[in-house]
């Protein structure tokens, strides 16, 4: 499988497996002094396809009944990370029958067998990190009724990690992959017998990395939010691990947690799920609730801005608006050109979403998930809000940075007693075309009514210079443009009223249409919505008005309403549907 790097990740490489050779002479771990609770939510689902011999992992489905993991033809390189973190031990111990276990012991020991001497793509902090947790995690699960040789192989196996651990947590990447890094540490310190050395260093250089990652709105820098529930579980489960030990975190540790908690609420939807911004998804199935849970903090959602999102809610309907600039440098390797783009949610189903994180389906899905017509706003035809900038390298891989997207963003926003209002303005089209983009959204005070209006606009004499330029280029024919309201698949979408409207059907049995006040054209397009476990896009459909800016300005106006016979108050009983088509 070839692979692209830099000098420098080329060295790391090699520095992680010497490294990893020299931590085989390290004390192995004699026992358990104790254990933390297993935290790691599994899917009993996919423990059952494992068993069977039907491995999904990031986009890839690779078929090898009775076959060692480890002997499957690796797809991709995301695919053999997936595998070296061992996070599908959650999976086989939420079956947690005979088979699975001695699945999940077989596959143990071939890892230490194979890998064991610092080779494979798994010696990296953040992988050993994640290993780590899993393998305490699940000792009771894997140990039970393993020969002592066995045995005595996993306990080596651990001391010879923990060193390594120990040794190059630093050069993990700031943010998630060095929160898993010291996480794994703290575990191990407090979980293995002659590790209680390692617990105090590893505490106080978490807290030090929660005070330079998580920022004053319980963000972090990549403005994922699936990234910052998996940085909020891991300090979660480190808080957690250090109480059962009679010790407690540093301020900064549970102070971090204090800041993510309330803006985590607000970027999860009605329904549950998060929003979908910045190659995030909607989180693993139940991981969000139970990390706020566990976590202890009853806050409600965060006022004003949350990691730079803003949220509109009332009724049965939530809206969560990406009203900030993108990520910018090294934590814009997984953004979006997605400024200003919307999810709407009523009750528990999803209606207007992105498209998604098309990582898992290669390069091109990659880059096209992360354009701005791969969201719910508006966009100037041929342009992203943001741009993709040259390639180079991050963490040893070839990545695409963003460059020259919006730098300012202006917010108003305010709750009346008849609506609840956000209005903004960003700029990232004021370089290319003059042109700065306004969104206002108003929703009704029930949740059943959203009015719209997006305007592409001149603000300043220089503004209009570059317009007319770009109005040259083109003859002057107008500059074209592009609203768009991406669809979940579960919605039933057909134009309506004469091709002036369109009407959503929710599996709920509510109601909804869209209509456009203006003479813009209106077509229902197809769409996809890119999700991480499957190994192909979904099928779904997209609202899309069009039209072209003459002049300096151009003003859309729109609303998104329930119908008069939708109740206010919805029964939704209606299962959903076992969904076979991964």
């Amino acid at each position: 499988m070839a692979r692209e790097e830099t000098i420098s990740a080329k060295i790391a490489r090699l520095t992680n497996r010497l490294q990893a050779r020299r931590a085989r002479r390290a004390q192995p771990a004699t026992g358990f002094v104790s254990q933390p609770e297993p935290r790691t939510l599994g899917s009993f689902a996919k423990g059952r396809q494992l068993c069977a011999g039907n491995f999904l992992f990031a986009g890839h489905l690779a078929e090898a009944r009775d076959t060692l993991i480890w002997d499957i033809d690796m797809p991709s390189r995301a695919f053999e990370e997936t595998l070296n973190g061992f996070t599908w031990l959650d999976d086989l111990a939420a079956v947690g029958d005979l088979k699975s276990r001695q699945k999940a012991q077989a596959w143990l020991m071939a890892w230490i067998e194979r890998y064991g001497s610092g080779s494979g793509a798994g010696w990296t902090p953040d992988l050993t990190g994640r290993r780590v947790i899993r393998w305490i995690n699940h000792a009771l699960f894997l140990l039970n009724n393993l020969p002592s040789e066995d045995s005595d192989r996993f306990f080596a196996s651990m001391g010879q990690q923990v060193s390594f651990l120990s040794k190059r947590w630093k050069v993990a990447s700031p943010g998630l992959p060095r929160f898993e890094a010291l996480t794994g540490l703290i575990y191990a310190g407090l979980a293995l017998s002659g590790m209680d050395h390692l617990v105090k260093p590893a505490m106080d250089a978490l807290a030090k990395e929660c005070t330079a990652q998580i920022d004053d709105q319980g963000g972090i820098p990549t403005r994922s939010p699936e990234e910052l529930l998996e940085v909020f579980t891991l300090l979660t489960w480190a808080a957690a691990a250090l109480a059962e030990a009679g010790r407690m975190a540093p301020e900064a540790h549970k102070a971090a947690i204090d800041r993510i908690a309330p803006t985590l609420r607000s970027l999860r939807h009605a329904d549950g799920g998060l929003a979908r911004f910045h190659s995030g998804g909607r989180g693993t199935e139940g991981r969000l609730d139970h990390a706020l849970a566990a976590s202890g903090i009853r806050a409600k959602t965060r006022k004003g801005l949350s990691m730079g999102f803003a949220r509109l809610q009332a009724g049965r309907t939530s809206i969560v608006i990406d009203a900030s600039a993108p990520p910018k440098g090294e934590f814009s390797a997984n953004a979006h050109a997605s400024t200003f783009a919307m999810e709407l949610t009523s009750g528990r189903r999803p209606l207007i979403v992105n498209c998604g994180c098309g990582a898992g389906f290669g390069e091109d899905w990659q880059r096209a998930g992360r354009a701005t017509p791969s969201h719910s706003t508006l966009g100037i035809e041929g342009y992203s809000s943001a741009r993709l900038g040259t390639a180079g390298y991050i963490g040893g891989q070839k990545r695409e940075l963003l460059t020259q997207g919006a730098k300012d963003v202006l917010l108003e926003s305010s709750s009346g007693l008849e609506n609840i209002h956000f209005h903004g303005g960003h700029d990232g089209y004021r370089e290319s075309h003059g042109l700065t983009h306004v969104r206002e959204l108003d929703l009704s005070q029930d949740g059943r009514v959203l009015i719209g209006e997006d305007t592409l606009m001149t603000l300043t004499d220089p503004d209009k210079q570059k317009f007319d330029a770009a109005m040259d280029q083109v003859k002057l024919q107008g500059i074209r443009f592009q609203l768009r309201f991406h669809l979940h698949p579960d919605v039933d979408a057909a134009l309506d009223m004469g091709g002036k409207a369109v009407s959503l059907a929710l599996r709920s049995g509510e109601i909804w249409v869209f209509r456009q006040n203006g003479s813009h054209g209106i077509s229902l397009e197809p769409s996809v919505y890119l999700e991480k476990d499957r190994i192909k896009p979904r099928a779904t459909k997209q609202i899309v008005l069009s039209g072209r800016v003459m002049e300096y300005a151009a003003r859309i106006s729109w609303t998104l309403s329930k119908t008069q016979d939708t109740p206010t108050a919805v029964r939704d009983l209606q299962m959903d549907e076992p969904d076979f088509d991964m």
